[in-house]
């Protein structure tokens, strides 16, 4: 399947910018030309990215504040043994 990118002069976005905003809010890319010659691409923001999970937070929810009596780098060690 093929997309065909929208093309727009730099005179459309003078004088018709209503209808090439109304493009990229429908999530279409647009090339635009300056006297033949491609020198810009606009393309619509995507959506935020999602904000890193708490993991203190997590930890803590499940937890509480117990402590383990080792550490995850004496676990892995030992996970691992003698090699």
């Amino acid at each position: 399947m093929y997309h065909i990118m929208r093309k727009a002069s730099v005179r459309d976005l003078r004088y018709r910018f209503r209808e090439i905003e109304s493009w990229l809010s429908k999530g279409e890319e647009i090339e635009i030309h300056k006297r033949k010659k491609v020198i810009a691409r606009l393309s619509p923001v995507g959506p935020k990215p999602d904000a890193y999970p708490d993991f203190a937070a997590i930890r803590r929810r499940i937890f509480g504040k117990n402590k383990t009596k080792t550490t995850g780098t004496q676990l892995v060690s030992e996970q691992r043994g003698e090699y």
